[in-house]
């Protein structure tokens, strides 16, 4: 074999296009792709050290754990130049009603995992990043940067009040990924502010989370308080509803998602189901409560905190005539675990409660 024949073999591939590297990812479901510069993301990451200082963000971790990192795209890759952002939209079609009271309901975000195929045609087109010779890592429903200040970097959408990244004719029901690569590609022009004098996302919050625009407090926010460990807060558990995993309402009151019929949302991803059985589940086992919902964010991969809000919910929206539902509750109020053994007591006195609401001879309403 010849020199020339040996550099020939060597040769990499050429770098794949921006315009390539959209259409490939439109056949997954991509509907968005924009570039950012992999420069360190100073507002955002002066904005994390200021909320946790201020005690916004509560006990979350996780892009909050350390903003040295998070923010800084060269942490990931060294050397990088650029990073490609990817948004998939899912499912803002009507929502479901429970089967029956006592069912507790999953937000959207949650009923499916709509990372795993994002993942998965990212990883591909990081692949032919590096086949051109440069490095290149696939990011999504990770720590290791902000997506959604990339994601507006690279000119995807703007931030609303809401503090969600939102997108024109996706609102902000979509998943974000990202390849940060030493590859120079162009970035991509910024979207104008779209909510203009809107603020109907703010009287959405059932607890006043949206303590200004774009800043929210998760000390009370449903969406994170059913996540955190231990004691859920007295004060919201009536406002928790009939949840049990993440909460939809501001996003369902902002105009950009309420636009979107179920014929016209761009949704390609399939969703699970809205409304999970709270008495089933509290029956459940660790392991058969992991392998259905383990791919949640669950604190310490302990099930307990899917109990402990089943628990609430039983007491927000069950008959406080179920016979299965007043038995599960006494069974767990008997219990040895005394955090979920209080809220059990919680839901059988908010049972009572409900029950001397009722008009005689009539049903609750």
């Amino acid at each position: 074999m010849s020199g020339r024949e040996a550099d020939e073999m060597r040769r990499p591939d050429p770098l794949p296009t921006i315009e390539e590297i959209r259409d490939r990812l439109a056949t997954h479901g991509v509907t968005a792709v924009g570039v950012a510069p992999a420069d360190v993301l100073s507002r955002a990451r002066s904005e994390l050290i200021a909320r946790r200082a201020e005690g916004l963000a509560d006990t979350m971790e996780f892009t909050y754990r350390d903003p040295e990192r998070s923010t800084d795209p060269s942490r990931a890759v060294e050397g990088a130049r650029s990073i490609v952002v990817a948004a998939m939209p899912y499912s803002a079609g009507v929502e479901q009603e429970p089967i029956r009271p006592g069912w507790a309901r999953v937000a959207r975000y949650a009923r499916a995992d709509h990372y795993e195929d994002l993942r998965a045609a990212l990883r591909a087109e990081a692949r032919s990043i590096r086949a051109a010779g440069h490095r290149a890592v696939a990011f999504a429903d990770d720590n290791s940067i902000v997506d959604r200040e990339v994601a507006h970097l690279a000119g995807l959408g703007w931030f609303g009040r809401n503090a969600n990244l939102l997108i024109a004719g996706a609102g902000s029901m979509f998943v974000l990924g990202c390849i940060v690569t030493t590859a120079d590609y162009e970035v991509s022009a910024p979207v104008p502010d779209g909510c203009g004098t809107c603020s109907r996302c703010e009287p959405a919050c059932p607890t006043g989370a949206i303590v200004a625009p774009g800043v929210i407090d998760a000390r009370r926010c449903l969406a994170w308080l059913m996540q955190r460990p231990g004691v859920f807060p007295p004060e919201f558990r009536e406002a928790l509803g009939d949840r049990l995993y993440g909460c939809d309402d501001c996003q369902e009151a902002c105009p950009p998602t309420v636009r979107l019929s179920p014929r016209s949302a761009p949704a390609v991803l399939t969703s699970g189901p809205s409304h999970v059985d709270a008495v089933e589940l509290l029956a459940s086992s660790d392991a058969e409560l992991l392998e259905r919902h383990g791919r949640w964010y669950l604190a310490d991969r302990d099930p307990r905190w899917l109990r402990r809000n089943s628990l609430l919910v039983l007491g927000n929206t069950a008959e406080p005539g179920d016979e299965a539902v007043v038995a599960a509750l006494d069974r767990y109020a008997g219990g040895d675990d005394e955090v979920l053994a209080e809220h059990a007591e919680w839901a059988l006195e908010r049972l009572r409660e409900r029950s001397r609401s009722l008009p005689v001879g009539g049903a609750e309403r």
